[in-house]
């Protein structure tokens, strides 16, 4: 009672390899894989995958094939801008302004760390706005509770670290802002996928001093 007999499945499935990898789960993976029977079926799935996360994960498998729906690094639907703030500016009374004009429907914000999403998020709701915040020390019920908010457009903006840019596929997302700058050209890809979605027009502004 309490255990898992790994041997007994013939399949493994890998969402977000590239992260997973990147992150310091190979030990993991690599154990759980251990567990599984020699013959068995492995699907890797990733938004992007470097180089050197394709070598690893290549060792998992025998003869692998690779199926890709990428036509381009950039969904062409979504317009990139940068928006600059000046040394006599506050970050967040630019956001502010941003965030009252028409056509900024349903907006996803990313910051870089847990205590500075949570601060702009605070701040925002101080200002009359309606905001929920998803990071790393929040329990899964209360990110789950927060998402379905924003799904149904009880709250029209929310805050995440890049954690959540992978693996949200919320429908009708108007405006992804970079409050923060990604740290790799990868997470601002997974960031800005966040929007633009279904052929549909979708922003990307990134904030820049």
């Amino acid at each position: 009672m309490g255990n898992l007999n790994l041997s007994r499945f013939a399949n493994v499935v890998l969402d977000e390899a590239d992260r997973m990898v990147d992150i310091g789960f190979i030990g993991d993976i690599k154990y759980f894989i251990s567990l599984l029977p020699t013959r068995r079926r492995s699907l890797f799935f990733s938004a992007t995958i470097s180089s050197k996360v394709r070598e690893i994960i290549q060792t998992f498998v025998v003869n692998p094939v690779t199926i890709s729906v990428k036509e381009t690094d950039l969904v062409e639907n979504i317009s990139h801008e940068i928006v600059k703030v000046a040394s006599n500016e506050r970050k967040v009374d630019k956001l502010h302004d941003l965030l009252i004009q028409e056509g900024f429907d349903k907006v996803l914000i990313f910051g870089r760390t847990k205590r500075g999403v949570q601060k702009l998020t605070n701040e925002l709701m101080e200002r009359g706005f309606k905001a929920g915040v998803i990071h790393g020390n929040k329990r899964q019920g209360q990110r789950q509770k927060t998402l379905e908010l924003f799904r149904k457009n009880q709250i029209r903006i929310l805050l995440a670290t890049d954690v959540a840019s992978r693996g949200l596929d919320i429908e009708d997302v108007s405006h992804v802002i970079n409050y923060d700058m990604p740290a790799s050209y990868d997470d601002y890809v997974h960031r800005i996928g966040r929007t633009g979605r279904a052929n549909k027009k979708g922003v990307a502004l990134t904030f820049s001093a």
